[in-house]
């Protein structure tokens, strides 16, 4: 990047822009030959920047000691020109700024006329003009003013402010030309085809804006012209272009033909406008393929924090067969009510009693009870009710994640230290345990996989390692048990016809409502889905699962 040196401040003034036309001046080749005369400081010719007078100069006085100031720039006798100034110091720096910045070849002005008393500066008059630059990379022509003020001995000066160099330019403020400067703030953050920005997708417009502030642009080509840029050389804005360049990119994993259904999916009909937030995962690499959410709280689908329902039973069988040694076969009895350290539990209105299910087909029904049962007598050992926690962290790799791009995700929770009802309450995904759809897309994620993959948005991002794999056992049972819920359970009525589809809803309560959920993954992709105040999580938060599971 060419570097301009800095160009001094001066005045309070900011010169207005007219065009005009009179008389041009031209600046020969060879600026950098130095210049011979000095600064006109002669009695004839002082200015005196304390002693203002009220009544502007005349047009014609305004004019030419405009053209004589334009004249000595434009022959590069710059002292000679700063002396036309009220800052002759300030001035100076800043004319040589101007060439070296531009690396100017050739100077002229034009259409020099009288444009009537300044509005900015108080008691001058304006003069504009017109300049033609040969700079680094072509020629370049803009508009420009000054405003000329007089002392009360009669003499007139230009009054100097950045704005005589380029109308507007700003205090620590400089051009500069050839090879434009590119930031961060250029960079265009795309999906994995390279070239679809994320911008362009209404729920990653902020996730977007942070990744181009913290991840490294790669690629790109700077173009050539001139633009603005502030006292550390950052581009602050283009002015003119030569020739075009080429934006660096920020690949992220995002796919753009499914993050466009995913848009689709969190706004569908039968959601009734309440919010809802989904993710979806390549399971085999833990890529996140689409971020999608609704409602007026911030980004549910990685931010969402609630309490998951029934699809933590997923975490809950693992923890069975992992540590209790259960199967899918176990008996797991299916009770209208069960009774834990002292309070009373009950499934949804119209579950019927089996008092011979076993795990897998209390999974598919989604039967609270059994899981309260089996979980309080298999998992809570002498008070300590730490099992599920540790199958979450040690086998799902619950803690916290870093996706990549200073992308913002909050934290699931399953505490180790659960007291009281919550020790049983944990086990259906009520009580202290939270999780986000980014979390529970892991979660079905890691049983497709048959092992953790932790969730990223940029590629080559730093994945964390479960502390355990998931047991070809374990991820056995769970697949058998999540189709059945997908064929003929409670994700059925949504998900029964797609083919290798596994799943789990849930349904949660909060305060006044409930919360639907639902995780699925196919041969692809898994998927999570929250709706806020939905009523069941096939109801809900199925058609947004199904959406993205048909589209993959």
């Amino acid at each position: 990047m060419n570097r301009a040196v800095k160009i001094g401040i001066a005045g309070t003034g900011t010169a207005l822009l007219v065009l005009g036309g009179i008389g041009t001046y031209n600046l020969v080749h060879g600026l950098t030959s130095g210049e011979t005369d000095s600064v006109r400081t002669s009695a004839d010719r002082t200015f005196d920047s304390t002693k203002l007078s009220t009544t502007p100069p005349s047009d014609t006085e305004a004019v030419k000691l405009t053209k004589a100031f334009l004249d000595s720039w434009s022959t590069q006798h710059l002292n000679s020109a700063a002396g036309d100034t009220d800052t002759p110091a300030e001035a100076v720096q800043s004319l040589q700024g101007y060439e070296k910045g531009l690396h100017l070849k050739k100077l002229a002005f034009g259409h020099v006329r009288a444009a009537g008393t300044s509005t900015v500066t108080a008691d001058a008059t304006k003069v504009t003009f017109e300049v033609t630059a040969q700079v680094a990379g072509g020629t370049w022509s803009y508009p420009s003013a000054v405003a000329v003020r007089k002392s009360t001995n009669g003499r007139s000066a230009v009054h100097w402010n950045n704005s005589v160099l380029y109308p507007g330019l700003g205090e620590d403020q400089s051009l500069t030309a050839g090879q434009l400067p590119v930031g961060a703030s250029t960079a265009k953050v795309v999906a994995s085809d390279g070239k679809t920005d994320l911008a362009s997708f209404p729920s990653l417009r902020d996730i977007a804006a942070t990744i181009r502030k913290h991840a490294e642009p790669t690629g790109g080509k700077a173009g050539t012209g001139v633009a603005v840029i502030d006292d550390d050389g950052t581009g602050v804005k283009t002015l003119k272009t030569f020739t075009k360049g080429r934006a660096p990119v920020i690949k992220t994993t995002i796919d753009a033909s499914l993050q466009a259904v995913a848009e689709t999916a969190v706004k569908d009909h039968h959601l009734q406008e309440k919010p809802a937030g989904t993710v979806a995962l390549d399971w085999r690499n833990g890529h996140i393929l689409a971020i999608a959410h609704t409602g007026a709280d911030g980004d549910i689908a990685i931010n969402g924090i609630k309490s998951p329902g029934s699809t933590m039973k997923i975490i809950t069988s693992a923890a069975l067969f992992d540590q209790a040694g259960l199967t899918a076969n176990s008996p797991a009895p299916c009770t209208e009510s069960v009774m834990a350290n002292s309070q009373l539990f009950h499934n949804e209105t119209g579950m019927r009693p089996n008092p011979r299910s076993t795990i897998a087909q209390a999974f598919a029904v989604s039967c609270n009870t059994s899981f309260i049962k089996d979980g309080f007598h298999y998992l809570v050992h002498n008070g300590d009710a730490s099992a599920l926690h540790n199958e979450a962290v040690n086998v799902f790799g619950m803690g916290s994640w870093s996706v990549g791009g200073g992308v913002a995700t909050t934290d699931p929770s399953i505490p180790a230290d659960t007291q009281g009802g919550d020790q049983a309450a944990q086990f259906i995904g009520q009580g202290r345990v939270t999780a986000t759809p980014l979390f529970m897309a892991s979660v079905a994620a890691t049983v497709r996989n048959a092992g953790f993959r932790q969730p990223i948005i940029l590629p080559g991002q730093h994945q964390d390692a479960a502390p355990r794999p998931m047991s070809a056992r374990t991820a056995g049972y769970l697949q058998s048990m999540m189709r059945g819920v997908a064929t003929g359970g409670t994700a059925a009525p949504r998900l029964n016809d797609l083919p290798g589809v596994g799943a789990k809803t849930g349904t949660a309560e909060e305060s006044d409502h409930t919360n639907g959920w639902l995780t699925a993954y196919n041969s692809r992709i898994a998927v999570a889905a929250l709706v806020e105040g939905g009523t069941s999580g096939v109801d809900s938060a199925g058609y947004v699962v199904r959406r993205l599971l048909t589209s993959s």
